[in-house]
């Protein structure tokens, strides 16, 4: 099967935070309290009308330093629970490093986002964001 060639992927901002080492990056979002700025490229400024604080947004990333060929890893690292294949995990490594978070808004200026509950590195590339749906 040769794999499908998907149309271009563009960036709509990047994240400024202050997790710069990967050993230091939270496991995942929901155990982060770190804060940061989802700075919106302002062509895209526009849709981000009717995020508000308090809000739970859903933000899509692209891990621009993550591995693309490791199809095999210890979830969470903990080598006691044996390998699994990266997509049965949340792992940064994939064949297309995407990442989801959820993430709380603390505030909204202009074209900038401070968040609450970031697990990516400072100027990591925002691909989406989305409304979180209700349970």
């Amino acid at each position: 099967m040769q794999p499908t060639i998907l149309p271009e992927l563009y960036s709509i901002g990047i994240v400024h935070g202050d997790i710069v080492d990967l050993d230091k990056a939270p496991k995942n979002y929901d155990i982060s309290d770190h804060t940061g700025i989802l700075e919106i490229d302002p062509r895209y400024q526009e849709a981000i009308d009717g995020i508000k604080t308090g809000m739970t947004i859903v933000v899509l990333f692209w891990l621009h330093r993550s591995s693309r060929d490791i199809l095999k890893v210890y979830p969470r690292g903990d080598k006691s629970r044996g390998l699994s294949g990266v997509f049965a995990t949340r792992s940064p490594v994939r064949p297309n490093p995407i990442a989801l978070s959820e993430l709380t808004v603390l505030s909204v200026e202009g074209n900038r986002i401070a968040v609450r509950g970031l697990d990516v590195l400072d100027q990591t590339p925002i691909i989406d964001i989305k409304k979180k749906v209700a349970s």
